[in-house]
């Protein structure tokens, strides 16, 4: 199965290059992406189940195809994928995918991270569940959380904001 850093680079690819659809398939895990005017669309499973998500455009990255369909949407969102803000080294932990955060990896748990927790680059801070699917969410960034923007159990979107932190 790809990992989430890899589905991130390919939806990159595909929004920054003059294809409107993509497909592939390994192990039994398929993912197929698909461009509609301004959106991309993401669908990833094991055989028999598919994980499904709307997608915002990605955030630009070097593609070898001259032409580029989304050039006005690259200005305006920079901070698509989880990047650094223009605020201070404030950094923001933004969602992969459509579905239900999880602050820990049981009820019974303690949360993962809390407001002003140290964490490592590759920090689990949260799950983020889709078509029975937990999808562990990396911190991607040496820092503390600033501020948690979500609730345990709230729905979250494509490219939404989980946590605030200030990078080191």
């Amino acid at each position: 199965m790809l990992k989430i850093q890899e589905i991130r680079e390919l939806i990159k690819l595909i929004d920054d290059s003059s294809i409107d659809e993509f497909k592939y398939e390994q192990n039994g895990a398929k993912v197929s992406l698909k461009k509609f005017g301004g959106q991309t669309v993401k669908t990833s499973a094991p055989a028999p189940q598919a994980v499904e998500a709307a997608a915002p455009q990605a955030a630009p990255s070097p593609a070898p195809q001259p032409e580029k369909q989304s050039a006005p949407s690259e200005e305006q969102k920079p901070e698509s994928s989880q990047s650094s803000s223009d605020q201070d080294d404030t950094y923001k932990i933004t969602s992969p995918m459509v579905g239900t955060f999880y602050s820990s990896p049981s009820p019974e748990s303690d949360p993962y991270v809390a407001e002003g927790d140290t964490v490592k680059k590759d920090s689990v801070v949260c799950i983020v569940e889709a078509m029975k699917l937990m999808n562990e969410i990396e911190a991607e960034v040496n820092g503390r959380i600033v501020k948690v923007l979500v609730e345990n159990g709230e729905l979250v979107e494509y490219g939404q904001e989980l946590f605030l932190v200030e990078a080191e």
